[in-house]
């Protein structure tokens, strides 16, 4: 990829991606999802709440489909490893020293050593679990890059489906949970569907490409209907609990169908040049900053009732506002986040500058 502009429909999807998890975040943290230990009377936006999810759950999966569709060709650089790192040290440790600066209670106050290890080691604690598993992947795409250029087709068929047989298949239909299945929170998933990637650059997707904004929304359809059909006969079949968690994980068939449906839609979008595809391309390079601002793990369960407070400060429920909600808070995290992220890139590329011409002048 050195030496190549971003594809602007590809950083698009990276930008409506990494809305889609504000989204998510946001039907966590304020309870709009249909829930298995209240089968009666949920109210309307908790069925909107689980629609949304259903079409929104497939970001993680695009966004790991992304680095194996446009990566699996590059060059492997350590560089791009350690600033990953840096990134991470960036928020893990600046937000609570903010925070202490305003008396805001943060994990190192209330746990001690305990707290601090979340900030200081950031990828052994899993305090970001997508850049925990995100973090490993980077470190074997050389492997699976040389493996693709390697490997025949039906070599890599075979392995693919392998794995998609034992990581997704078998646990979109067991009824009970896996002591190895992780939900697809997992480097081990991150690292197939990099495959799964690399393996439609080099070959194609057929029918997913072919059709792939009936793919992504029939896909997200299906798993809103399974999870509403599963919700009522809940009722009936309470032991089937876990099961009505499954759609929603990200190894589940359809969630990996449709972040492969989603995918091909963005790459036949055309943008052409200009100010617009430049504003796209920046905006794809800071949107992983709003992950790191929003679930840093002193802020992850407070922006909710804090945005709640103040444009919704009577706590009125009801369609409206919920939807107000989820739209304010999309709006402030995003663009809080993107401002933080472009200050961190400017003091970043300001002190690597800085460092090469006082390397240059020894």
């Amino acid at each position: 990829m050195t030496g190549r502009k971003r594809l602007a429909n590809i950083e698009l999807l990276r930008v409506l991606a990494m809305v889609m998890v504000i989204t998510l975040h946001f039907m966590r943290e304020s309870g709009s999802l249909l829930d298995a230990s209240a089968l009666f009377g949920a109210p309307a936006s908790q069925f909107l709440g689980t629609f949304l999810e259903a079409f929104c759950i497939v970001a993680v999966n695009a966004y790991v489909l992304i680095s194996g569709y446009m990566g699996s060709e590059g060059n492997f650089k350590l560089s791009k490893v350690i600033t990953f790192l840096l990134q991470i040290w960036f928020y893990a440790l600046l937000i609570p020293l903010v925070l202490t600066c305003f008396s805001v209670p943060t994990l190192a106050k209330e746990q001690g050593i305990y707290g601090m290890v979340q900030y200081l080691l950031p990828i052994e604690s899993d305090t970001y679990w997508f850049a925990s598993s995100y973090f490993f992947l980077m470190l074997f795409m050389p492997l699976l890059n040389e493996a693709v250029k390697r490997l025949e087709k039906k070599q890599l068929q075979m392995i693919l489906a392998g794995l998609l047989i034992f990581l997704c298949l078998v646990k979109s239909i067991c009824p009970v949970a896996l002591p190895l299945d992780k939900y697809g929170y997992d480097p081990v998933w991150f690292l197939c569907v990099y495959l799964i990637g690399a393996y439609l650059k080099k070959y194609g997707g057929g029918i997913l490409e072919k059709r792939a904004w009936s793919v992504y929304v029939g896909s997200s359809l299906l798993l809103f209907l399974i999870t509403v059909g599963l919700w009522y006969g809940l009722r009936y079949v309470p032991g089937a609990a876990y099961y009505f968690t499954v759609p929603f994980h990200y190894n589940f068939v359809l969630c990996l169908t449709g972040a492969i449906g989603l995918f091909y839609g963005f790459t036949k979008i055309d943008i052409r040049e200009g100010k617009m595809a430049e504003l796209i391309r920046r905006a794809g390079k800071y949107s992983f900053g709003i992950y790191l601002f929003h679930e840093h793990p002193d802020i992850r369960h407070t922006w909710y009732p804090f945005l709640r407070s103040i444009l919704n400060p009577a706590g009125k429920e009801g369609m409206a506002w919920f939807l107000l909600e989820l739209l304010f808070s999309i709006a402030v995290l995003f663009l809080a986040g993107m401002f933080i992220e472009w200050i961190r890139n400017l003091l970043f590329t300001f002190v690597i500058k800085t460092g090469r011409r006082a390397y240059a002048e020894r």
